[in-house]
């Protein structure tokens, strides 16, 4: 499989695919990361670990290949929304069997679905890909299980706390990846962070400003605003690269271990922002 730095150049089924899932294994193999898994150990989660991730995400690669051939086979339209409606929920079961029916990915198998489908349609650069997305994301699913996905936690969290969520990030285009996680990489990078303190800054960037269901999940309206400002002073600090900054993420860690707060929607941004940098490098 191709490093998450590297994608070939013509951008077949597999090569997004292969991509797709390089970007979920960089994300967990991150490390350190507050409240989610990483090499350490499973952060604040008691039910998977970074093997589980890895498997999770190897499993949803022939989803991935799908919703790149399928893109490329149909127009943009109902009826291809219908078909990666199909495709994911195949994908989703394909997950939960692999780990036991531990949700490991299912916001980033929707998530890196629609971008897979628009890496592989348009070719193109990021605002191209990103409204393809968002395009075929508004697009219902005649086929979706309101009741199923009522259940969700992440749901609950949409409707208790008013905030968009996976759903809502897709349909709009994917503006904190675009907005905020990728020009953090991307300077953390100019300034010469390595690889790694690179990725953390564009997670923290993302933490400091999403309205993350996860956490919303776990910690409520309360829980979210103090890893929001405890993930923006490390940035304020100079990010992961700096000493201050290295002392504000020690404390932005300790609060995510003690509330158990895990910031899994920053987390499968974080994927997103990964898989749309490998994309951009190759063009």
């Amino acid at each position: 499989m191709p490093s998450i730095t590297t994608i070939r150049s013509q951008l077949t089924a597999t090569a997004v695919a292969d991509v797709a899932v390089s970007a979920l294994c960089a994300e967990a193999d991150l490390t350190p990361k507050p409240g989610l898994v990483d090499r350490r150990g499973a952060g604040a989660h008691t039910d998977m670990n970074r093997d589980v991730l890895h498997a999770s995400a190897a499993a949803l690669h022939t989803a991935f290949a799908q919703c790149a051939s399928a893109a490329t086979e149909m127009p943009l339209d109902a009826a291809l929304r219908a078909r990666i409606g199909r495709i994911g929920r195949a994908g989703e079961r394909a997950m939960l069997a692999t780990t036991g029916g531990v949700n490991t990915h299912r916001g980033a198998l929707w998530t890196l679905g629609l971008l897979s489908a628009a890496a592989a349609a348009t070719n193109g650069g990021q605002v191209e890909l990103t409204d393809y997305a968002a395009t075929l994301a508004r697009l219902a699913d005649p086929a979706a299980n309101g009741v199923e996905t009522s259940l969700s936690h992440g749901a609950r969290a949409r409707r208790r706390y008013g905030v968009g969520g996976a759903v809502g990030q897709a349909q709009a285009g994917f503006p904190y990846v675009t907005h905020h996680a990728l020009p953090a990489l991307r300077v953390a990078r100019a300034r010469g962070a390595d690889e790694p303190s690179a990725r953390l800054d564009a997670l923290l960037a993302l933490m400091a400003q999403l309205d993350d269901t996860c956490v919303l999940h776990r910690g409520g309206a309360a829980g979210l605003r103090a890893v929001q400002l405890a993930a923006r002073a490390v940035l304020d600090a100079g990010g992961c690269h700096t000493a201050e900054g290295r002392a504000r993420f020690a404390d932005l860690d300790r609060l995510c271990a003690v509330k158990r707060l895990s910031p899994g929607g920053s987390g499968d941004l974080l994927a997103a922002a990964l898989f749309l940098d490998a994309v951009e490098q190759r063009i």
